[in-house]
């Protein structure tokens, strides 16, 4: 008996290994460079994108300024904590709310670091992942717009502008301490994606995993876009995961409903919204995240079953 479960575990821990080591030589570039990546904007244009934002309300485009509000959440490298103070101070200076709702979807959903990550899922998932969060980025601006035309949305009351830790004299320096404090981060979760990922691959059988995930099943996508609510971690442990289950079968509608219903909802970043839009506009956000995920992933499956 004995003998039979160390056998077992002699081969679970080899096919482990083998699993991780795949995956490690695939992502690790990404990894590095979306972590790299991340500390030069935090560094060296950190500042310039909050000061362009800042003068966002300076454009006369309408609804086109939510564009720039866009690009520039998703080139923003503070997290949600950060991102609110910012916000707040700019609502201050005139900003309008729904460009500030447009900036912090964007800033929820991507970041320069997780975009670089998700280079490894492909160039198709890829397209698909930076596409749909440009749009529901957009969506959520022209919502506020016009459903909060006269009304309050947020409440900023209590957020400041939180000490800035990228001061040392010396540039280099500065730059290796943020690339520390991104992988002192960023790490556990990226090898606990990778381990997930691999012991995925080894135990869940994949006709199993197509007939509920596949292109051809509406629920899928429901469950998918419901799954990033409780599951997600950290973008980078969670490419790992996404490689695997596209392997399996996933389509790519399901695919797209977790990609955005999953860091749209990342417990931190619900912590910090709740104390910004109240109980009620809470669960308005929360039900615009699954269903705008939802129906997403459904249009995606079926304009790709269209063209094949």
């Amino acid at each position: 008996m004995l003998q039979t479960i160390l056998e077992w575990l002699e081969r679970e821990l080899i096919y482990l290994w083998y699993y991780c080591d795949i995956l490690c030589r695939q992502l690790l570039p990404f990894y590095l460079i979306g972590t790299l990546l991340g500390s030069l904007i935090s560094v060296f244009a950190k500042v310039k994108i909050q000061h362009l934002f800042a003068k966002t309300r300076l454009s006369h485009l309408g609804v086109l300024s939510f564009i720039p509000a866009a690009l520039l959440g998703f080139a923003s490298p503070i997290c949600m904590y950060g991102t609110l103070p910012l916000a707040a101070a700019c609502c201050e200076k005139g900003v309008r709310q729904d460009t500030l709702a447009c900036f912090m979807t964007a800033s929820v959903l991507l970041n320069p670091q997780l975009i670089a990550y998700s280079a490894a899922l492909g160039p198709l998932p890829f397209a698909l992942r930076l596409g749909s969060c440009f749009l529901m980025a957009l969506v959520a601006g022209l919502l506020v717009r016009y459903c909060y035309k006269n009304r309050e949305f947020f409440a900023f009351s209590g957020f400041y502008e939180q000490h800035n830790r990228d001061t040392h004299p010396n540039v280099l320096l500065r730059y290796i301490k943020n690339v520390g404090r991104n992988l002192k981060v960023t790490a556990p979760y990226f090898i606990a994606g990778i381990v997930i990922a691999a012991l995925f691959t080894i135990h869940q059988p994949q006709d199993d995993f197509a007939d509920l995930f596949g292109k051809d099943n509406g629920l899928g996508v429901l469950f998918a876009a419901t799954l990033g609510v409780p599951l997600y971690m950290c973008g980078g442990g969670t490419i790992p995961i996404l490689i695997a289950w596209l392997a399996s079968g996933m389509s790519l509608g399901s695919a797209t409903a977790f990609m955005l219903s999953g860091p749209a909802t990342k417990i931190t970043n619900l912590a910090a919204l709740k104390a910004v839009l109240g109980v009620k506009h809470f669960v308005y956000y929360l039900i615009y995240v699954i269903v705008f995920a939802l129906f997403t992933g459904l249009a995606v499956n079926t304009l790709f079953s269209l063209m094949h």
